[in-house]
């Protein structure tokens, strides 16, 4: 009946074109038509209107999309009215022609409104029963007769209502489940990712720790060697006390590099207590405006009054926060621009924290370097080593928190940061 009717019960308005079922719709009025009384004209033109309507409910459902379902149940009434009217009024065997808007109701509206529905159309057709009586003898058995009729109405509208809400439940049910795994997969893609991050971290780490050790030792003897050059020579040969000077700087600009390595390297001690974020906050965007300070860049800050107290190391979460600001600062160049930080409390995978996000008015990050702005050693700065952003996802992996990027090319770049307060209930046991 459901599918007769033409209505798709997992959603009453979205229908497809002229279809098969809408063939069968109208082959089921042809024999009405071609039965008992044929030449009823206002017979045929009124089940040619039920078959019209039927066929194009749904546009009529788009077109008055507030009340359209209640406009639909009553013009089938009416229509189901005339042809019992046309057939013999009270007497007429077209009575079941009631079931239509019934059953329309039922899937369209809930129980109660159903009920409602059902007793209007219960009313109408009873409506018939008083140009009856003026011809007619009521009996005890036309009573019975015509109280089953409508019962067998509301079991219909019943029966029919209960099927679609349980349908509908069940297409929810399944939407949320979908909806629930799509998160589900997302996260866990973030955790892979992660993951892959923190793993080529540990083995870049290590890389870097040999390659520095095995550095600073020629380092110190160039720097020893270009010293006592410069002495030896300051009086005699005042250009090569100038080279050895450079040779000296140099080398004090790579110790510092190699020093860098080493801070990346070193697996990280935290010392937690408990801190509020937004002075952590406050002194890092003054530290990237102290290093820019003619940078045309507006600062808005977005900190949440109810923020926690969150477990954390004060000086590396500040290092994270000034580099974060400082990138910005970067990114949005001379021309300047809009740095808006907020801090608010947030929760990521049952555990209470605070999420940072640096959003900036800059270039963005285009889509190819994204999954390498956090690898160590990239940069695409002409005096950068890469490892501020690595050095600063470090620090959150080591907080048990997340860092991530969302960018679009010319749009800007936001960077969130996500701090638990505390372990992972995992780690914590």
């Amino acid at each position: 009946m459901l599918r007769l009717l033409g209505v798709n019960s997992g959603d009453m308005v979205e229908r497809r074109s002229f279809a098969w079922m809408d063939l069968l719709w109208l082959a089921f009025l042809a024999g009405l038509a071609v039965l008992q009384p044929r030449l009823v004209i206002h017979k045929q033109l009124t089940l040619l209107a039920i078959g019209a309507f039927q066929i194009f409910e749904h546009r009529f459902l788009n077109w008055v999309p507030r009340r359209g379902r209640s406009y639909s149940v009553i013009l089938k009434i009416l229509l189901a009215s005339l042809l019992v009217d046309y057939t013999g009024g009270i007497q007429s065997s077209y009575y079941l022609i009631y079931f239509v808007p019934v059953v329309t109701a039922a899937m369209y509206f809930e129980a109660w409104p159903t009920i409602a529905w059902t007793g209007l159309t219960s009313a109408v057709y009873c409506s018939f029963l008083f140009p009856a009586l003026s011809e007619y003898e009521p009996t005890a058995d036309a009573a019975t007769e015509l109280a089953i009729r409508n019962l067998f109405l509301f079991l219909a509208a019943i029966v029919v209502n209960r099927f679609v809400t349980e349908n509908r439940r069940q297409a929810t049910r399944y939407r949320e489940l979908a909806e629930a795994l799509a998160e589900t997969n997302r996260r866990l893609e973030q955790a892979q990712e992660e993951a892959r991050r923190s793993e080529r971290l540990a083995a870049l780490g290590q890389l870097s720790a040999g390659l520095a050790h095995e550095l600073r030792n020629p380092l110190a003897v160039i720097k020893g060697s270009a010293e006592t050059l410069a002495r030896k020579l300051a009086v005699a040969d005042p250009l090569t006390t100038e080279l050895a000077g450079y040779i000296s700087s140099e080398v004090n600009r790579m110790n510092a590099i190699v020093t860098r390595f080493l801070d990346f390297a070193r697996p990280l001690k935290l010392e937690r207590h408990a801190e509020q974020i937004p002075p952590l906050l406050d002194r890092a965007l003054k530290a990237a405006h102290d290093r820019w300070p003619d940078a045309k860049v507006e600062v808005e800050r977005q900190f949440a009054a109810d923020l926690p107290a969150v477990s954390v190391d004060r000086d590396l979460t500040e290092q994270v926060f000034t580099n974060l600001a400082l990138n910005a600062y970067e990114a949005m160049g001379p021309a300047g621009g809009k740095l808006r930080v907020a801090a608010s409390p947030a929760s990521s995978d049952e555990r209470r924290g605070v999420e940072i996000a640096f959003e900036d008015t800059g270039p963005g990050v285009p889509v190819e370097l994204r999954e390498q702005i956090f690898n160590p050693f990239f940069t695409t700065k002409e005096s950068g080593v890469g490892l501020g952003l690595s050095l600063v996802s470090k620090i959150v992996d080591d907080h048990r928190g997340w860092i991530r990027l969302a960018s679009e090319p010319g749009q800007g770049a936001c960077f969130r940061v996500f701090l638990p307060d505390g372990e992972p209930p995992e780690a914590a046991s």
